[in-house]
């Protein structure tokens, strides 16, 4: 029923008007439909609670994966303390939002019937990306799946927030058979690639037979046009008969409509950026940089006439905006795949092809040996599988995190068992030889939470106990050497991490002691109710111990997440 505003106040009319007021005016506006496990959070706060009895371990010079069972808001929430500005890549593959229940909001499905279906589907995607978009380097990428439900929706979510990045499109042919429709079959999904303005994407490693590619630019975006890049509009010229290139004319100026055509006094050939309709396209690189690939014979004029950049040995290949191919269909090297590994069918429903995210994750991280790759909605964890292939392909040192609810027993009895046997191996459904381990290792955690207190102090002590696990996985140190009442020393590799719980400091000493029994770069995680810190005069002589407070670090980062 409308509201009746001719009987409300004076002041209450005010108070609307100020609202519609501060509301957006343009771009993506959506009815925010509060959502529970947002809400929880501003009265529990979440930590992780590790799973010792499902961790892997393969060798301790394989990098450390990382598993989190729980909503990905809570997880995502963690990691803001533990990965704040160190994640080179977010790959994620979100519910589609088709009507067909495939996602769920408040633990009710979400159907085709729904009046708020959009609006749900944008309140959850904003609050996650907006947490996500804090973990990712200044140099780091999002690559986001979706199909047509919620193409256009999603584009001007990360409009709205990655607005210093250059966003592309591309189209996926996942399903080349079709869906048997009696309309028109789809065959095609989509994924946005979100790169910092400027940066480069290197395409997949090809020969020097493979690596050759036209030398005019084509399409129809604005760069590839005389109008819009004057200084690459000029003539290559090409010895005709020795078939070879051997020199660029001058630049022609945007407003000069004639040019010379036809040979040269010397009987070059003169050949333009024209294409087939004769309109004036432009080169792929300037003057300059043309020049110099023609001295080092990197310029080749083909027997059909085309002009084509040549490489030698291995280089990158142009990213191309359509991929088509059986490496990208979802039946084979997805759903098939996932039941030869797992030893079951229907196990998830549409798993990507390991090779579309594959390639989707070298495309970014090809040249990051070390990269951090996150997924928060990681399903049958391909992406996971992803980075172990692609460490396998070029010796990688790369490491992913991946988040999952466990509905259904999904994380336990999916992301799980599919980590755990491409690390260790395993016998393909079908039978035959045993498909050999990638290697690896991993650490499962579960989120869990700290229930909020009329006293601040209360919950001061009551985090500090239940954050050991963050801490760990914050300095990516797990491995516990010592622990008594007052403190725990954990050590991997060369680094050394205490964690010192009690308020009271006589126990330091005996830490003191045995901290310099241990070799490393050391890391300190103290215990103060103080939000201005720790006392320097308790670490007299821990100048070789890097000191942080707690958790006043943790409480200060949920601040700026919650409203509490």
């Amino acid at each position: 029923m409308a509201k009746d505003y001719s009987q409300l106040s004076k002041e209450e009319l005010l108070e609307i008007i100020g609202k519609l007021e501060s509301r957006k005016k343009y771009g993506l506006i959506w009815e925010d439909k509060p959502e529970d496990v947002a809400e929880r959070a501003k009265v529990e706060l979440p930590v992780l609670k590790a799973v010792k009895k499902l961790d892997i371990q393969s060798s301790e010079k394989d990098p450390v994966n990382i598993l989190i069972e729980g909503d990905n808001y809570h997880a995502l929430s963690v990691l803001n303390f533990t990965h704040a500005g160190e994640i080179d890549l977010i790959y994620i593959d979100p519910p589609y939002n088709t009507g067909a229940k495939d996602w769920k909001y408040n633990n009710d499905y979400v159907d085709g019937n729904d009046p708020w279906r959009h609006s749900k589907w944008v309140s959850m995607m904003h609050k996650r990306l907006v947490l996500a978009k804090r973990l990712l380097k200044e140099d780091g990428a999002l690559i986001c799946a979706i199909d047509d439900y919620e193409l256009n929706t999603l584009g001007l979510i990360l409009e709205e927030l990655f607005p210093a990045h250059d966003r592309s499109l591309v189209i996926v042919e996942h399903h080349p058979q079709g869906a048997g429709s009696t309309t028109i079959s789809r065959t095609h999904e989509y994924a946005y690639v979100l790169t910092p303005q400027g940066q480069g994407i290197d395409g997949r490693e090809v020969s020097s037979e493979e690596g050759k590619w036209s030398l005019k630019r084509s399409g129809q975006g604005e760069n590839n046009w005389r109008a819009n890049r004057p200084n690459q509009f000029f003539a290559i010229l090409v010895d005709e008969k020795n078939r070879k290139v051997v020199g660029v004319g001058p630049s022609i100026p945007r407003d000069q409509k004639k040019y010379p055509l036809g040979k040269t006094p010397e009987g070059y050939l003169r050949i333009y950026p024209l294409d087939r309709n004769n309109e004036e396209r432009v080169w792929r690189y300037n003057r300059e940089t043309m020049q110099k690939l023609i001295a080092d014979d990197q310029i080749e004029y083909t027997k059909a006439g085309a002009l084509v950049v040549k490489k030698n040995g291995v280089v990158a290949a142009p990213i191309f905006s359509v991929w088509k191919g059986a490496r990208y269909n979802a039946g084979t090297n997805g759903s098939n795949l996932l039941s030869q590994i797992l030893g079951k069918v229907n196990a998830f429903p549409y798993p990507k092809s390991l090779y579309t995210v594959m390639d989707m994750v070298e495309m970014i991280v090809k040249n990051k040996k070390n990269a951090i790759v996150l997924d928060f909605f990681a399903g049958s964890g391909t992406s996971g599988h992803a980075v172990l292939e692609l460490n396998k392909k070029d010796n990688g040192y790369r490491s992913f995190i991946l988040c999952t609810n466990n509905e259904n027993n999904i994380c336990e009895e999916v992301t799980y068992a599919r980590i755990k046997k491409v690390m260790k191996g395993y016998t393909p459904k079908r039978g035959g030889e045993k498909v050999g381990g990638l290697g690896g290792n991993l650490k499962y955690f579960r989120t869990a939470f700290v229930k909020r207190s009329a006293s601040k102090d209360n919950m001061k002590v009551r985090l500090t106990n239940e954050c050991t696990e963050m801490i760990c996985l914050r300095e990516g140190v797990f491995d516990e050497v010592k622990a008594t009442a007052d403190y725990k020393i954990f050590k991997q590799g060369d680094k050394v991490l205490a964690v010192y719980y009690s308020l009271e400091r006589d126990a330091l000493k005996d830490l003191r002691k045995d901290l310099n029994k241990i070799e490393g770069h050391k890391f300190l995680y103290c215990f103060t109710l103080d939000p201005l810190g720790l006392s320097k005069s308790d670490f007299i002589g821990w100048e070789d111990v890097v000191l942080e407070p707690i958790p006043q670090k943790i409480l200060d980062v949920y601040k700026q997440i919650y409203e509490y």
